[in-house]
């Protein structure tokens, strides 16, 4: 049999079996383990233990772009354009220092639709008025700066703002219906304005048993999308459909259905 000292552990006893269940100081165990790495997605080190993978970041597709100063702005405050609001008892309206029909539409309505980035008043109120007058007393003189119109379009729908994308699909609308062969001289240009209400196509917001105001005002963008398209589509032509449809996969016929 053999004596321990009376200073030495009892190997077999309570003290021993106490001392297994305290964690070594030089491991990390329970609360004291390390923290998992972030290491990035697709890489090596994300099939290590241990780590946490980097989310991918957001695509950030539809997040407006923040608003740009237009030549419409600067030419309205240099004060390039006839017109002035008029405030009167049935409200605001534009009051013309020239005869619509004597003004050069080439010049004019390019710069009234470069207008429509522009989402604050007074130049969103001055654009859509001016708009309709425009259409209302020179139809006839639209049709062939149809080409000069395309690019204010994109770059008002390239903005992203919601506001400001149906504040051009109503001047779309007007132009379309109010002057005739508009809507035939827009088709080839749809692989440059369509893309973007492809997007936006079904961006309905769903508000349960909620009650969405914007539809009855006019202001909800994918309503004003569908719209547009079937108001292209029964004003463009015969082959407006099948352009359509080519760029808007989702979009069905108003007229063949």
């Amino acid at each position: 049999m053999v004596l321990l000292p009376p200073c030495a552990p009892d190997i077999c006893g309570k003290d021993f079996r106490n001392s297994l269940k305290k964690p070594s100081p030089n491991y990390p165990y329970g609360s004291k383990a390390r923290k998992c790495r972030v290491v990035p997605a697709f890489t090596i080190q994300a099939m290590q233990k241990n780590t946490k993978v980097i989310p991918p970041p957001k695509s950030g597709v539809y997040d407006p772009l923040p608003p740009k100063p237009t030549m419409f702005r600067r030419c309205y405050q240099r004060g390039e354009f006839p017109v002035t609001i008029e405030f009167t008892t049935s409200g605001k309206q534009l009051s013309w220092k020239v005869p619509i029909e004597k003004l050069d539409f080439h010049h004019y309505l390019p710069m009234f639709f470069d207008g429509l980035a522009e989402g604050t008043y007074p130049f969103s109120f001055i654009v859509e008025r001016g708009i309709h007058d425009l259409v209302t007393k020179g139809s006839y003189k639209i049709l062939p700066v149809v080409p000069q119109l395309i690019i204010p379009i994109k770059n008002a729908f390239a903005t992203k703002r919601p506001a400001v994308l149906c504040h051009a699909l109503k001047c779309i609308q007007m132009i379309v219906t109010g002057s005739e062969k508009v809507g035939e001289a827009l088709v080839p240009y749809y692989r440059q304005i369509l893309p973007i209400l492809n997007l936006f196509k079904g961006r309905n917001r769903n508000l349960g048993a909620g009650i969405d105001n914007t539809t009855t005002r006019g202001e909800n963008v994918a309503d004003l999308i569908e719209d547009t398209l079937q108001i292209l589509e029964r004003y463009g032509g015969p082959d407006a459909f099948i352009n359509i449809k080519y760029m808007i996969p989702t979009y069905e016929s108003c007229v063949l259905n």
